[in-house]
């Protein structure tokens, strides 16, 4: 029996291109998410908690805990495992809400 990968972590084949992570250039796949992209390029936490600005990354990897969230091109609470990337966006690091509070 063959194992496939989920839809939203696999990448495909193409070219790779770039995208920012806080403007540090991080190279991407097509088809990679926000999550996989900065896992690739060794970073591993890019969210704070709100009370204790505790540092958080994946956790689940499937979109239920939310603890990955990120702002991607200026959208904040984005869940980076399951947010496919595109080339230019852009992704900021999010401080609690992700709003300006």
């Amino acid at each position: 029996m063959r194992s496939r990968s989920p839809r939203n972590t696999a990448a495909h084949q193409g070219a790779a291109f770039t995208v920012t992570l806080d403007g540090r250039e991080i190279r991407a796949l097509p088809g990679q998410t926000v999550a996989a992209a900065l896992w690739s390029a060794g970073v591993t936490s890019w969210r704070t908690t709100r009370v204790d600005g505790a540092p958080r990354g994946v956790f689940c990897g499937i979109g239920v805990c939310y603890d990955c969230l990120v702002t991607v091109n200026d959208r904040p609470n984005q869940r980076a495992c399951l947010v496919p990337l595109h080339p230019g966006d852009a992704v900021r690091t999010q401080e609690g809400t992700g709003h300006d509070d």
